[in-house]
């Protein structure tokens, strides 16, 4: 069994192993260095974009010191993940709050034009009928107008 223990220093945790003489258990910070050695190359865009642009938001203007950096994230501009020029031309840096606003405003924007593409709009309100309102809609209207229909 082992014993897990928070560090006052940066909240670290801190695994050791018992004297059973099992495996000692990695810490968090071993697993999180192993899963960056195996990431595949050009996929440290976070770190190459935060070094050309610095710790600021492109859109609120907060400059984040070292020991807030996780609250700095990497916006793709076109939305494709795997275009990473190394100029950083399609990238710009935002803070996690303006990165959800930009996300929810294109999805807002997109399902208020009927334009989605997205994976909900096909799944939901993609109509193989060619209606605007859906299959579901279209069910629901229609008994509107069944219920309308039989009162009058």
């Amino acid at each position: 069994m082992s014993r897990v223990s928070y560090g006052r220093k940066a909240s670290r945790v801190r695994v050791t192993a018992t004297k059973d003489g099992k495996k000692a258990v990695r810490s968090p910070e071993d697993v999180v260095r192993e899963l960056k050695r195996e990431q595949p190359p050009g996929e440290d865009y976070r770190e190459r974009a935060l070094a050309i642009y610095g710790l600021v938001c492109a859109r609120c203007g907060r400059e984040f010191d070292s020991a807030h950096r996780h609250l700095l994230t990497v916006h793709h501009k076109d939305g494709n993940h795997h275009n990473n020029p190394p100029d950083g031309s399609n990238w710009e840096p935002l803070c996690v709050y303006c990165h959800e606003d930009t996300h929810s405003r294109e999805i807002l924007g997109q399902y208020l034009e009927g334009t989605g593409g997205g994976r909900e709009e096909s799944l939901v309100y993609k109509d193989e009928g060619g209606s605007a309102l859906g299959t579901l809609g279209d069910k629901m209207k229609k008994i509107l107008e069944d219920k309308a229909k039989s009162r009058s």
